[in-house]
């Protein structure tokens, strides 16, 4: 690669960012992320599409996923945070990311990568989901979940916001946080 084509693929990589809105499912990572890339004029990438046919049976099925489940699937999410950082685009993709291991493995697809928790209680979340219907993840999943959940250490780069606050309210503090502007 010749010297020129580094430098605007540098380029292009240091222009974009990327955020990651983590949390386990019925935090609000969807609502959050939706409103966070409107907000910021970025891409969106909803992190439940990212997931193999497979897992989607397993999880209709009431099953709860496994690391290996669980690999590809964060493959994916890396491989659309790269695309991100090569072709300059900032983006926001939703992902329960709920360990340190695969919030490291996507990190290693993207070292600069934020990470948005999105925190509330099992008896919150639980009233939510109860409230909601998905696709594919029942309610009887959650607690699977909060077993999972390694909550972010302060050596990680996250940002920890209250999950049961008003989207907008939860959104500008990310913004801030972050050191954006909106678009």
């Amino acid at each position: 690669m010749d010297e020129s084509r580094r430098q605007n693929d540098d380029d292009r990589a240091t222009a974009s960012r990327a955020v990651v809105v983590m949390g386990v499912s019925g935090s609000g990572k969807s609502t959050i992320g939706v409103e966070l890339a409107k907000r910021l004029g970025w891409e969106m990438a909803e992190g439940d599409s990212f997931h193999p046919a497979a897992n989607v049976e397993k999880m209709r099925r009431g099953i709860p996923l496994n690391d290996a489940d669980r690999a590809p699937w964060l493959d994916r999410i890396g491989e659309q945070l790269k695309a991100w950082a090569s072709e300059g685009r900032s983006g926001v993709v939703t992902c329960s990311a709920l360990t340190r291991a695969y919030r490291q493995r996507l990190l290693a697809a993207r070292p600069d990568l934020r990470f948005v928790y999105l925190k509330a209680s099992e008896a919150v979340i639980a009233e939510r989901v109860r409230a909601r219907h998905h696709e594919y993840m029942p309610a009887s999943l959650l607690h699977s979940q909060f077993e999972t959940l390694e909550e972010p250490a302060p050596d990680e780069p996250v940002i920890t916001v209250d999950a049961t606050a008003p989207t907008g309210q939860e959104v500008q503090k990310i913004v801030e946080a972050l050191g954006l502007t909106a678009a």
